[in-house]
């Protein structure tokens, strides 16, 4: 398999009740991806509420999960913003031993041109001592990362991928269908996957599969190598699932299903919120349903 190819999963940060990082919930979390067959963890995406963490906060927890992981799987670590230099700068003064990739989000509330953008991943390419994953997330950022830019970036050594999150199927195709043989395109929505894996996408960055890895990484791994209506039907057994997680953000979501199967608690920060009562039992329901409560 590729090398970001198959199921990567952005991980939550799990944090005690006074809002400090849950470090025996990180290593449980941890843990439970490996043995559920994760083939690489994303460290501080969006999922793991990167915004809220300090600098201190963030290498703390990249320097206890590359401990506790022990090179079983490897990991990429979510460095993006919209101050090209501050970025540039953070890469540059950065320790990235053990580190196999960088995830890099599209600038936002900027509103950068296209050319803007491509020069901002050009610049961030040519200092990263790492592979970087370009992350087009235009529901987030406010700007989207067209074809052609993308396009544009894969011509460049260090950009080795994109998580494309548009939810634009035709956009996504034609990036599928003019990239470089060794540029990977990488699902960033997880009811997405199947479809984006038939069109020729190489896996997904998912948030599903934190608290699902094990069902999740079959599916991903059945449509990769053929096994279509096997994949179909665990899609469908997750689909309903899938959507509730996302209804009052992410990742008050997955909390609540990761406090369900009691791997960590549903602690968020502000101005996040953990999900209502509502929908906690809807999600506790399907849950049960297609008995994924007990790990």
């Amino acid at each position: 398999m590729s090398k970001f190819g198959g199921l990567g999963v952005a991980m939550v940060t799990p944090f005690n009740e006074k809002g400090q990082i849950d470090f025996a919930s990180v290593e449980r979390l941890v843990e439970h991806m490996i043995n559920g067959g994760v083939d690489y963890i994303v460290v501080q995406g969006t999922t793991g509420e990167s915004p809220t963490l300090g600098i201190d906060e963030k290498r703390s927890l990249l320097d206890f999960i590359l401990e506790i992981t022990k090179k079983r799987v490897p990991i990429v670590y979510g460095l993006g913003g919209n101050n090209t230099k501050v970025i540039c700068d953070l890469i540059q003064n950065m320790d990235w031993t053990g580190i196999s990739g960088v995830l890099s989000v599209c600038p936002f509330y900027n509103k950068p041109s296209q050319a803007g953008m491509i020069e901002h991943y050009k610049r961030i390419a040519k200092v990263s001592p790492v592979p970087v994953i370009l992350y087009n997330v235009p529901g987030r950022t406010g700007v989207n990362l067209t074809a052609a830019s993308t396009l544009s970036l894969a011509q460049e050594e260090n950009i080795v991928a994109i998580k494309e999150a548009s939810g634009n199927i035709d956009q996504i195709s034609e990036i599928i269908l003019k990239k470089p043989a060794d540029f990977q395109v990488i699902s960033g929505d997880d009811a997405l996957t199947l479809p984006l894996i038939a069109l020729g996408a190489e896996g997904v960055i998912s948030v599903v599969g934190n608290a699902f890895p094990k069902i999740f990484s079959q599916m991903v791994n059945q449509a990769l190598f053929g096994q279509v209506n096997e994949a179909r039907q665990l899609h469908y057994q997750l689909l309903e699932l899938m959507h509730l997680l996302f209804v009052e953000g992410n990742p008050s979501g997955i909390k609540e299903a990761l406090k369900h199967r009691g791997i960590c608690e549903n602690h968020v920060r502000l101005p996040l919120l953990p999900v209502s009562n509502e929908t906690s039992e809807a999600i506790y329901r399907q849950m049960a349903e297609h008995d994924l409560v007990e790990v």
